[in-house]
This record gives structure tokens, C-alpha cells and sequence, in this order.
């Protein structure tokens, strides 16, 4: 059965890059609009808990600044790898795809630089597995 479904997908033109370039954009499609989309309707929520959670770091004060900041980032990731998905299956190329990577990658990195800062190494070790993820996806899309 699963040579039936890769026969059928090289006659339709893909490739397995093509298809980790989908699985890749997917999943960071679906990460990124769910986590922008999530800061955009709690804005209030957000922004009480980044106050609280940046409150004894050296970042303290500066989440009016940052979280639009990091809201636009992952915004842009999270429509840029839904493009880039749509791309990939309707045979456009990977360039915008590999954009919305760059961009999962930097909100990662980010985010992460937030949690280090705030002392909170737990949450910046949950952040590891999306930035390899993120990391792979760019690979895959510029390969």
C-alpha cells in the first residue's frame, strides 16, 4: 500500500522534499497563526502574563514594546508558511515557504532569549524541539 501511494505521488510531481517542504509548512503554519491569532484575541491575558513573567528580569517594562513585536513576527511565520505550503503543492517553489521558516526561526530565538533572560530555564528548554523544527524546515526548504 504505501508503494501505491508513493507511485502515486511522484506521478503527480512530488518529490520527498516536496513532501517534508508540506509537513514542515503545515505544522509551522498551524504553530504559528494558532500562537499569533491566540496573543491577538487575549491581548490583555498576554500581556498581564508577559508583565508578571519579565517582571524581575532585565526586560522588565518593555513588554508594550516587545509583544507586538513578537505578535507580527509569528504572525508572519504563520502566513508565510500557509503561502509557502500552497506553493509547494501547487508547484510555485519553496522561496516564500523558506521566508515563513526564517521567521518561525527568529520568533523561536526570541522567545527564547525572553525565557533565558527571565530565569526561566524550564520554559526556555520547551522551546528547544520547535526551533529544531523550525531549523529543519528552513533546511528542507532551501535544499
Amino acid at each position: 500500500m504505501s508503494n501505491d501511494l508513493v507511485n502515486w505521488l511522484a506521478d503527480q510531481g512530488f518529490t520527498p522534499q516536496h513532501i517534508l517542504q508540506l509537513a514542515f509548512g503545515a505544522m509551522v503554519a498551524v504553530l504559528f497563526l494558532q500562537s499569533s491569532l491566540d496573543k491577538l484575541f487575549n491581548w490583555k491575558g498576554e500581556k498581564e502574563f508577559l508583565t508578571a513573567h519579565l517582571a524581575k528580569s532585565n526586560l522588565k517594562g518593555t513588554v508594550p514594546l516587545l509583544l507586538p513585536v513578537i505578535t507580527l513576527i509569528e504572525l508572519g511565520a504563520g502566513i508565510f508558511s500557509t503561502i509557502g505550503f500552497f506553493c509547494v503543492l501547487f508547484g510555485c517553489g519553496s522561496t516564500i515557504g523558506l521566508l515563513g521558516m526564517t521567521l518561525a526561526v527568529k520568533a523561536i530565538f526570541l522567545l527564547f532569549f525572553g525565557q533565558r533572560v527571565a530565569k526561566d530555564y524550564a520554559g526556555a528548554a520547551s522551546l528547544i524541539p520547535y526551533f529544531l523544527m523550525c531549523a529543519a524546515g528552513m533546511w528542507v526548504f532551501m535544499a
